[in-house]
């Protein structure tokens, strides 16, 4: 019942982030099948740009994708989907437009002319939209991958059907939309609003890959490969995940420079993971594996896009250099425990429950919430780390009992306006670990930290500006006990609630750690800073210089992410 209570607590993180405030700004897309987002059963690996567009901006831009497969700039105002669009519009929002394709097709549904009735309804978008306060943004049709004479190409678009024959090509591409192409820039420059021209951005994306190369951006899938299309697929329309996020990019590159009020929102990640279709990959680990192994000097940068992901998650020794960052509402979670048996029936052990593990040195995260949900079971680990220079910033660690696992030796460990919670032995583990200005959260009675740090390391924990918290009604929590004879923890102009315990140090029951430990206190505040009733083998600091965090971490290569953030140790010392 207590995991499921905390799987919920997730899930009710992740529902409360999903409002949108008033400071957002709404892009709103409407057009085509080329921008829609797209049905993910049985594996379907079709994409509209749109669909991955969010993967590119910060949480202060939001996409609303209206786009539909198979329709016109008329079926979508006959079908009444403008006005149901028109209606969320508020001043300050966008609108991104873009038809044709399907104004191409005979069928009176659909049939549109171009310098007529296509004109029209452009210019009704770009009014109404105008009429709310929104800003109309004009698309022409991204190009077809059309090489070579091909009379059906127009109407290959509503047949997707499944394919196991080559189709014969030529050597240069042709265009198939004609003056549909013209409608958009000329009513941009009638009604004079932005008008962004995809068609020759994707036209010269496809020469450039070539005949063979360019089948990597649409749905050319071989036989046996995708339950959605079992047969195989030869689609020069529509594109893949891979191509989507290309033009995708494209598009965003013109965004950049035609609209400055959206350019400082701009993002760009190396890989997406989303849950929802939008991104590169379903799940953080496929993204960690996609990254190039002893990719040197330069970070591969991924985003987390808003979910709840269960799954065990290994960034491996020859990951270097990765940035994790997760958009609010972003959870990898896992309820393994020690005790639990593992897939040979034997127990995991506190090191094999863990939800995420970085054995990857200059490993970086923002954002991200890592949690175990076992609950009161023993050792639970949501996150091992054993890599040098790991920075997370604004992450969360939620567990019960050994949450978060500082696990390698001589390393250094930064953790920037974390949260982390727990009841017993909740921070442990022998690595040097900064916790700066920092929420540690006491669920019940314990001790927060449990150090195991090597005889003649300088430094174990240090906890820099911190704020200890506790859940109501919890007292006699403990500051630290000894995991090692010569652990090491100092606490320095911290908060402390007054759930912690009047002794403050605890010797693991063993009198001779109290010779060997080393316990430190220097200018704490708060209702359990108070030192009259504190453990006589701790210490009362006056100088909290030795202990800023720049200090501790420094180490032989000056390593200082107080001042470089996730900038990597050489650019630090450029």
């Amino acid at each position: 019942m207590k995991k499921r209570f905390l799987l919920y607590s997730l899930l009710g993180l992740l529902l409360l982030s999903a409002a949108t405030p008033a400071s957002v700004t709404t892009i709103f897309m409407i057009g085509d099948s080329t921008m829609a987002n797209k049905d993910l059963s049985a594996g379907n690996q079709e994409r509209g740009w749109g669909h991955v567009l969010g993967g590119f901006f910060s949480e202060d831009v939001r996409i609303e994708n209206h786009a539909v497969n198979g329709r016109s700039s008329k079926s979508f105002i006959d079908e009444g989907r403008w006005q149901a669009v028109v209606e969320k519009i508020r001043p300050g929002d966008y609108v991104f437009i873009q038809f044709g394709h399907n104004d191409e097709k005979t069928d009176a549904a659909r049939h549109t002319e171009p310098g007529g009735s296509f004109d029209d309804n452009l210019r009704r978008f770009v009014r109404d939209t105008q009429a709310k306060g929104g800003i109309p943004v004009l698309f022409n049709s991204v190009v077809r991958r059309n090489f070579g004479k091909n009379q059906d190409a127009v109407a290959a678009d509503d047949v997707r059907s499944e394919k196991s024959t080559a189709v014969e090509e030529g050597d240069t591409l042709v265009d198939t939309h004609g003056s549909y192409l013209e409608s958009p820039r000329r009513v941009a420059r009638e009604c004079n609003v932005c008008f962004i021209d995809l068609n020759h951005a994707t036209k010269q994306l496809v020469e450039s890959l070539g005949v063979e190369g360019s089948k990597r951006l649409y749905m050319w899938i071989p036989a046996g490969v995708s339950p959605a299309c079992p047969k195989g697929r030869q689609d020069n329309t529509h594109f893949n995940v891979y191509g989507a996020r290309r033009v995708a990019a494209l598009a965003v590159d013109s965004i950049e420079r035609r609209l400055p009020a959206l350019a400082s929102s701009i993002r760009r990640y190396d890989f997406v993971v989303a849950k929802d279709g939008s991104g590169d990959f379903f799940t953080v680990q496929e993204a960690i594996n996609a990254v190039p192994n002893f990719r040197k000097n330069v970070r591969t940068h991924i985003l987390v896009r808003q979910g709840v992901y269960q799954e065990c998650v290994i960034v491996p020794a020859c990951k270097i250099n990765v940035a994790l960052y997760g958009e609010e509402g972003a959870v990898i979670t896992g309820n393994g425990y020690a005790a639990k048996p593992n897939g040979l029936g034997e127990t995991m052990s506190t090191s094999g429950s863990s939800t995420m593990y970085v054995y990857a040195p200059d490993f970086y995260a923002e954002g991200l919430t890592i949690a175990n949900t076992a609950g009161a079971v023993g050792q639970a680990v949501a996150c091992f780390v054993d890599g040098d220079r790991a920075h997370f910033r604004r992450c969360r660690f939620l567990g019960h009992q050994d949450t978060l696992y500082t696990y390698g030796k001589q390393n250094r460990q930064y953790y920037e306006e974390c949260y982390v919670e727990g009841t017993v032995d909740f921070i442990f583990g022998w690595s040097t670990a900064v916790f700066d200005r920092c929420t540690i959260h006491s669920l019940g009675k314990g001790y927060v930290t449990a150090p195991a740090t090597d005889q003649g390391q300088p430094y174990g924990y240090v906890f820099w500006q911190c704020r200890l918290t506790a859940a109501p009604g919890v007292s006699g929590v403990f500051l630290s006990r000894p995991w090692r004879p010569y652990a090491r923890v100092v606490y320095a102009e911290c908060d402390l609630g007054d759930h912690i315990a009047p002794e403050g140090w605890n010797n693991w029951g063993k009198a001779s750690n109290e010779q060997t430990a080393f316990f430190a206190e220097c200018r704490n505040h708060g209702a359990g800073a108070a030192t009259g009733s504190r453990a006589a083998f701790g210490h009362q600091l006056t100088d909290s210089t030795p202990y800023r965090p720049e200090a501790v971490l420094a180490g032989k290569d000056g390593w200082n992410p107080v001042a470089n953030g996730s900038r990597l140790i050489g650019e630090q010392q450029r």
